[in-house]
């Protein structure tokens, strides 16, 4: 009796899992597809999180000049940039321009998508080891963008945890991309591209 009772308990969530289980790729792949068409649209501006660069904040001795003295992509970080890159190109998204925090983790991260030329932009610079800048360091980023706005032109910013959940009040995950669009002074994100991790 119990185990007639523990089959059927696992095998019902299971065969409901192979009914569904065609449905849920297109429903995934249907999401995804909105966010790449925001992507590409007119107006908007992409985020992204650095990818996988394992560990939390910087080491004590940081040092914005030397790399070495910073919290570093790891191989499979790099691997995820060169991808993402290739997954942009594919799906017809080109910024007109790439902008970094100066952080070598974003710049490292801008530099391997491959999508042009990198521009540094210290308001993209975290404020993790110093919140007391948060607000300056926000303030500094929406002008970027609303300048960009004016300029007609659409861009990738890589840059650091804490400033886009600042700027956005979500907390996205390494080598996240949130789909941008400036409206009434605040940044609304539209959606969100969470690419394969390798």
């Amino acid at each position: 009796m119990i185990k007639r009772f523990l089959s059927a308990r696992l095998w019902v969530p299971l065969l409901t899992l192979c009914a569904l289980g065609p449905w849920l790729p297109a429903a995934q792949a249907e999401d995804q597809g909105e966010a790449w068409r925001a992507a590409r649209a007119p107006g908007t501006h992409l985020l992204m999180r650095h990818a996988l660069a394992p560990g939390l904040g910087d080491p004590a001795d940081f040092s914005l000049a030397d790399c070495g003295a910073q919290r570093n992509l790891n191989g499979a970080g790099r691997q995820q940039a060169r991808r993402i890159g290739e997954r942009l190109r594919a799906a017809g998204v080109k910024p007109d321009r790439v902008l970094t925090s100066q952080w070598c983790r974003c710049r490292d991260t801008a530099v391997l998508l491959g999508l042009g030329e990198v521009e540094d932009q210290p308001a993209l610079n975290s404020f993790f080891r110093d919140a007391s800048t948060r607000t300056a360091q926000t303030a500094g980023a929406l002008d970027l963008l609303r300048r960009l706005d004016a300029a007609g032109e659409k861009a990738l910013l890589v840059t650091h945890q804490v400033n886009i959940t600042a700027l956005t009040g979500i907390f996205p995950a390494s080598r996240e991309i949130l789909v941008t669009r400036l409206e009434d002074g605040r940044l609304r994100a539209l959606a969100r591209i969470k690419t394969a991790a390798r």
